[in-house]
């Protein structure tokens, strides 16, 4: 078994499950075409969140969030060194997304990267195409990946960057973006498949 199976069968541990610097979404008002798929636990405005960025797709292709957010997306910030959080967060997004699909949902799972020193396109196509076929891999330089970061106010922080096998904490939320609009929503760890598949369904409804 290679690397990211073993990963993707990880038990839940450590690596970094820092809640993030995040503006999150509540019920929004009563001219919120979304108002009745968000659940209210989190407060503030989605236009707070996502923005322009530049990286680099698994495929070695410049990308800006035009060409990735092209339908429906859900957006998740980790690392493939990820012991345990990031390869069971993305599995669950995956079996959201195969949820949707046969509802005849197409929705787009995106995996940014924010470990650009070791996560190569290579790699992260290895990652991707574990987790999902449909699945696309992002990273960058480091300033890149800093500015899609920020655009998305998550966090990212090496814990010790003179060791090889470095962890990274970070955020753990996935988020729900549609172009044109930008994120809607965002998702929790604790979040199931179906719950995912069913509030996205939701979104989509309303879009």
């Amino acid at each position: 078994m290679n690397r990211i199976a073993l990963a993707a069968a990880a038990g839940l541990a450590l690596a970094g499950l820092a809640g993030g610097a995040v503006y999150l979404l509540g019920t929004g008002s009563g001219d919120d075409r979304f108002a009745e798929c968000r659940t209210g636990r989190i407060g503030g405005d989605p236009a707070q969140l996502g923005g322009p960025f530049t990286l680099v797709s698994e495929t070695g292709k410049t990308v800006t969030e035009a060409d990735v957010i092209t339908g429906p997306t859900l957006i998740y910030f980790g690392y493939t060194f990820c012991p345990d959080v990031c390869p069971l967060d993305n599995s669950r997004n995956a079996a959201a997304v195969d949820l949707l699909d046969a509802a005849g949902r197409v929705v787009t799972p995106v995996f940014i990267s924010i470990d650009p020193a070791r996560d190569t396109p290579e790699l992260l196509a290895e990652f991707t195409g574990y987790m999902h076929p449909r699945m696309l891999g992002l990273t960058g330089s480091p300033d890149q990946v800093q500015a899609a970061s920020r655009a998305y106010r998550t966090f990212y922080r090496v814990q010790d960057p003179e060791d090889e096998y470095y962890l990274i904490d970070h955020s753990t939320f996935t988020y729900l973006a549609f172009p044109g609009l930008g994120v809607v929503e965002v998702f929790d760890r604790d979040v199931t498949p179906e719950e995912m598949a069913a509030r996205v369904t939701c979104f989509l409804d309303s879009f």
